[in-house]
């Protein structure tokens, strides 16, 4: 069996890292640069960092800070937020990411997925998507979940593997940052209808909660719970580890 993964998620606003509910009401959760060396030495596995503003500001990813980050950890790093053409990808690479999350650009442009996991290899492309219920339907929101679509999650996500992408960076809206758990119907529709690798995000607020989650996800994100200090790193692997969970 695939080790778990415990990601922690670097929400990035003007610089800094934000955390919200349900994708509004940010507050400030500290300096990127300090949380991605505490993290990379408390034992994360890997590291995701999303310009949540890019896209609706209509610029690019913050390069320099990807790569004060990237010199500052030993994890792999995914970077999300802004990317709308290739060349975007390449200079995230060179930057220092090992991986690139595309979401808003993906569903406007669904080649653009082919065309990263052709040039650069569907290890390093994730599918950004967020999702949440509206009149009973898993719809795909874009634009940093301001923007509802007419995609069907679950579809959506079975054609994002068809065109290359490696994993799916899944986000339950409904569920961001209430800490009442992982959205389970959510993540178990895509895992059920799909083959690669699922990050669940949005949600965690306790140790069952990544337990519950690691019976269908490969990988698990969270954001406030770290960011706060209500889990330490360190001690919910420790804590999986004694429940059996196969942990990294």
């Amino acid at each position: 069996m695939l080790k778990k993964r415990i990601i922690p998620c670097l929400d990035i606003k003007d610089g800094r890292t934000v955390k919200g509910v349900n994708f509004v009401n940010l507050r400030d959760a500290g300096d990127p640069v300090e949380l991605a060396k505490a993290y990379s030495t408390e034992g994360a596995d890997e590291l995701v960092f999303l310009d949540i503003t890019a896209t609706v500001d209509k610029r690019k990813t913050l390069i320099e800070l990807v790569e004060r980050i990237s010199e500052e950890i030993n994890i792999p790093f995914t970077v999300g937020g802004g990317i709308s053409e290739l060349e975007d990808v390449g200079d995230l690479l060179k930057a220092g990411a090992d991986k690139v999350s595309v979401n808003s650009a993906a569903v406007k442009k669904p080649e653009l997925l082919s065309e990263i996991a052709d040039l650069y290899g569907n290890q390093c492309l994730v599918l950004g998507l967020d999702a949440n219920k509206v009149h009973g339907e898993w719809k795909v929101f874009t634009r940093g979940g301001r923007t509802e679509t007419k995609l069907n999650a679950i579809e959506w996500a079975k054609e994002a593997e068809e065109r290359g992408a490696g994993e799916i960076l899944l986000t339950s809206m409904r569920k961001d940052g209430t800490k009442s758990g992982f959205d389970v119907e959510l993540t178990e529709a895509i895992t059920t209808e799909t083959k690669i690798p699922i990050i669940a995000s949005g949600g965690a607020g306790k140790i069952e909660d990544f337990t519950e989650i690691f019976t269908m996800a490969d990988a698990a994100l969270a954001a406030s719970i770290f960011h706060f200090g209500e889990i330490p790193i360190p001690q919910l692997k420790t804590k999986l580890r004694q429940q059996n969970i196969p942990i990294r």
